[in-house]
């Protein structure tokens, strides 16, 4: 694969912004996938897809990793979340020969509407930590929500960290924080479940997911450092300026 010089800086530009989006509140697929396909329109959409995905899961890992060091990490919710997102991921990778995943366009950007206004009208919402369930019930509760946003992952994507802070808040009661560190743990285990589908396939671009997995990594460093030392403040207006982004890109897609 030859690829210009500056395409290669605009690619490597774009995985750090990306990188940093996806650490604070996710959403870096909005600024890495238009970047990949506008700079390799040639290349099939499933390697780009698996390029995408080969970048992200590095630097979404460095973000688990540098919260787990500084947020006591809620693992009894996480981990079963991300089991059922792995599982569930796959099945939603599967589904999509099945249902164009173009059709759930509408519906997505009702949620994501809800979802905003929600967390704008209430000034309280995800301020404070104060987790809302334990025992079989806490359980049950992360494989449902694990799951569904790993189907939703594996067969359409656009979104998935945001969903996932915001239920995490809604129905947990995390706070933004705490959400965030969650949903970074969530996305590293759909990111894997896509890439085991990927790389079999040889749909990676090898040195260019490296390139920019490496530039991944130095803006979720950048964006995790941030999160970190504004706390949930800064995680809610930067999910809300997120939301509206992809509410506008969700609009024109729908109705252009």
């Amino acid at each position: 694969m030859a690829v210009d010089p500056l395409l290669l800086a605009g690619l490597a530009i774009a995985a750090l912004f990306a990188g940093f989006i996806d650490a604070v509140v996710g959403g870096g697929g909005l600024i890495q996938i238009p970047a990949l396909f506008n700079a390799l329109p040639q290349e099939l959409p499933a390697t780009l897809f698996g390029t995408n995905k080969f970048s992200s899961v590095f630097g979404t890992s460095n973000a688990a990793w540098r919260y787990a060091r500084r947020v006591e990490m809620p693992w009894r919710t996480t981990l079963p979340a991300a089991l059922a997102a792995f599982a569930c991921s796959y099945l939603g990778a599967m589904a999509v020969a099945w249902l164009p995943p173009a059709m759930l366009r509408p519906l997505i950007l009702l949620l994501l509407v809800g979802a905003a206004v929600y967390t704008f009208s209430r000034r309280d919402f995800g301020a404070t930590h104060r987790p809302q369930h334990t025992g079989r019930r806490e359980f049950v509760y992360a494989v449902m929500l694990g799951g569904g946003i790993g189907f939703y992952d594996g067969f359409f994507g656009p979104g998935t960290g945001s969903f996932l802070i915001f239920l995490f808040v809604r129905f947990f009661g995390f706070d933004f924080l705490h959400a965030s560190a969650a949903s970074k743990v969530v996305n590293v285990a759909t990111n894997l479940a896509a890439l085991a589908f990927f790389v079999p396939h040889g749909h990676v671009l090898p040195l260019l997911a490296v390139l920019m997995a490496g530039c991944n990594v130095l803006g979720s460093f950048i964006g995790a450092h941030l999160a970190l030392r504004h706390g949930s403040g800064f995680v809610r207006k930067a999910f809300l300026c997120v939301v509206g982004v992809f509410i506008l890109k969700f609009a024109y897609d729908t109705f252009a």
